[in-house]
Parts: C-alpha cells; sequence; structure tokens
C-alpha cells in the first residue's frame, strides 16, 4: 500500500497530477479541494494517498490532508459509492462542509453535487453519522512551501470546464458554472472552486 508520497509537482489538470518522485512520474487523481492547495508547478509537495485496485486498474488517490484521506475512505464504505463519487464530493465540498450537512441532515446541499440522488444522500447521512466523529477539525496541509499558480495551459476556463466534466458534470452544465463565474485572470483551480461555491450555496 502506498500511503504518502514526496515529490515535485510536474503537471496539474484537474483532477490529474503528475508527480516526479526521484524520476519515478506518479499519476494521481485528487480533489479539488487538494488542488486549492496545491503549490505551483515545480514546486516539492507531500500528498497522502489512496490505492485503489480493480481488475482493469490500479489508481492512485491524492490528499493534502490527512483528515481527507479518512473522510475518502469513510465515504468508499457507504453502500453505492464508488472511489469517482467519493471525489466528486470531495471536490464540490470540504470535509467540514460535508461533515455539517451529515450532522444536520441537509440532503438538500447533499443532492446538489453530481451523481448524489436524494437516496445516496440519505445513506450518506444514515451510514456516516456516527464515523464523522473521527474527522479531526480544520488541519494545515503538509504542503511545501510554494505560491499557489494556474494549471500551466493556456486556457484556464477550458480546463475548468474539462476538470467539471470529470467531475461528473454534463458539459452543458459546466460550461454554464464556469461562464456564471467572473474568470478574468483567474487560474483554473480557483474559477472551479467559484463554480462549485455557486452550485452548493
Amino acid at each position: 500500500m502506498i500511503g504518502l508520497l514526496r515529490g515535485t509537482i510536474l503537471g496539474k489538470q484537474p483532477p490529474q497530477l503528475l508527480l516526479d518522485v526521484q524520476g519515478v512520474g506518479y499519476e494521481l487523481e485528487a480533489p479539488m479541494t487538494t488542488f486549492y492547495d496545491l503549490p505551483a508547478v515545480g514546486a516539492e509537495v507531500t500528498l497522502f494517498t489512496h490505492l485503489a485496485v480493480r481488475e482493469d486498474a490500479h489508481t492512485l488517490y491524492a490528499f493534502a490532508k490527512l483528515s481527507d484521506r479518512d473522510l475518502f475512505r469513510s465515504l468508499l464504505r457507504v453502500n453505492g459509492v464508488g472511489a469517482k463519487l467519493a471525489l466528486t464530493i470531495l471536490s464540490g465540498m470540504d470535509g467540514h462542509a460535508f461533515a455539517r450537512c451529515v450532522q444536520e441532515s441537509d440532503t438538500a446541499a447533499l443532492v446538489r453535487l453530481p451523481g448524489v440522488g436524494k437516496k445516496t444522500a440519505e445513506r450518506l447521512i444514515i451510514e456516516l453519522r456516527d464515523r464523522l466523529d473521527a474527522v479531526p477539525p480544520r488541519d494545515s496541509a503538509m504542503l511545501a512551501a510554494g505560491t499557489t499558480g494556474a494549471a500551466g495551459r493556456d486556457s484556464p476556463v477550458e480546463d475548468a470546464v474539462n476538470a467539471l466534466v470529470g467531475l461528473g458534470y454534463k458539459p452543458q452544465e459546466a460550461s454554464r458554472m464556469v461562464r456564471a463565474v467572473n474568470a478574468t485572470e483567474l487560474s483554473s483551480e480557483e474559477i472551479i472552486r467559484q463554480a462549485l461555491q455557486a452550485t452548493v450555496q
């Protein structure tokens, strides 16, 4: 099991991340809550990881905070929740917002996330209400010092739309969400953050 990686960021295209660890390039998938905290391409970073093994793929998921990885693993134990949906949930709201939804039985906020219907939202609340006590208070990301930068590509708007589609939104819906954001001079991560915040409010 690979539990932690420390290396240099070679590329960021949400939700994918490429990390150079002593000459080995690891392809990772990360929620947007992790992307928001990442330093710029070329900086060193430490990430907590979860390895998912299926017959057709071995996928590494990366998290800036240990509490986010713990929540991801808790989500995977919920009936009907796979890794992609768990990643979408953690992209749409941070762990504390999710915990608040569960503790307050706020199904309305949960069903705004793509892929989460009413039955899934109710199941999340029922199955996770007692487990979320294990989620610690807000913790600082274990990241190397660095300046947050854009994803390193020519079009942050296009990157933002592609990332939202990758998280489960339909292309037309993703485009509409991004158009609603004043994207001038914003990085793709910031565009996605604002688009997702507007959706879950």
